[in-house]
């Protein structure tokens, strides 16, 4: 670990669960600067912006910058781009079905989104030339989801929309316990129109290719650390690159015994990474 250059960080599950900051998140994060490292978070989430990750992340007193991030959300907007090239993605009218804050995110960069079919039938906003019929179904982890938003994608489904969603994961952990994420949307969705998406963020390696192109680092010089099997440990083995399964959030050890997926080590927690852990790690 101390060879490697580069470590790419789950959030939730991985550094902090909510508000509470794990012991050894801040002793590692040190110790990666003073080796002359650098860290980046890739999160799945699609429900905040990186504005929003770096004020929680300065309240919880871990430093960020946003240039510290490699979100789902990122991973889409370059997808669209590499399927039907930066111009003509941006003339797609997609239904977007996510939070406010992922709405934005996609308007930013300069898309045409509608939230509903009833906007889309009026046009999308008035200052937007849109034919009505929506040409994308994007879903993500929506913490604001309604029945109608349900009702819309479906309709959608049924028609024939191209469809891509942000994310697979089953929940989103909490202090307390868990949350149905974008994965148990899609499921709910797949049980209602017998549609799956495509999944852009992790397992894909999409993330850690484009960690890769902003540092300037090759495959070697990286390590992913994450408390999921199917999405983040799947998500460095399909790029290529060493990692870490950390069993403080939702992933536990019995999951490798129905997984065919095999991280490079098992850690209790990140803290381990630099063998100052309380527990001990072991490679798989």
């Amino acid at each position: 670990m101390r060879r490697k250059k580069l470590f790419l960080l789950d959030m939730d599950g991985t550094i902090y669960l909510d508000d509470h900051v794990f012991s050894g998140t801040l002793p590692f994060l040190q110790q990666v600067q003073a080796q002359g490292g650098r860290y980046l978070f890739l999160t799945n989430n699609s429900s905040r912006g990186v504005s929003d990750y770096v004020a929680k992340l300065a309240r919880l007193g871990i430093p960020a910058s946003p240039e510290d991030f490699v979100t789902s959300v990122d991973a889409m907007i370059s997808f669209l781009e590499r399927r039907y090239g930066p111009s003509e993605a941006r003339q797609k009218l997609i239904y977007l079905m996510g939070t406010e804050s992922f709405l934005r995110q996609m308007e930013e960069a300069g898309f045409r989104i509608v939230t509903s079919l009833k906007a889309a039938e009026n046009g999308g906003p008035p200052e937007a030339e849109y034919d009505g019929t929506p040409d994308i179904l994007i879903v993500g982890f929506d913490r604001e989801l309604t029945f109608q938003k349900l009702e819309d994608a479906s309709r959608l489904l049924k028609a024939g929309t191209e469809y891509f969603a942000t994310n697979p994961d089953w929940v989103c952990p909490t202090a307390w316990g868990a949350v149905p994420d974008c994965g148990s949307i899609c499921q709910m969705l797949e049980h209602a129109t017998g549609r799956r998406p495509y999944f852009v963020g992790k397992p894909q390696p999409d993330m850690v290719y484009l960690a890769l192109e902003k540092t300037g680092c090759v495959p070697e010089d990286a390590v992913l650390i994450g408390d999921r099997l199917y999405t983040d440990i799947a998500c460095g083995v399909n790029a290529g690159i060493d990692t870490i399964f950390v069993l403080s959030g939702e992933g536990r050890l019995e999951d490798l015994e129905t997984s065919d997926v095999r991280p490079t080590y098992i850690l209790n927690e990140i803290g381990e990474v630099f063998g100052k852990g309380t527990g001990n790690g072991n490679e798989a």
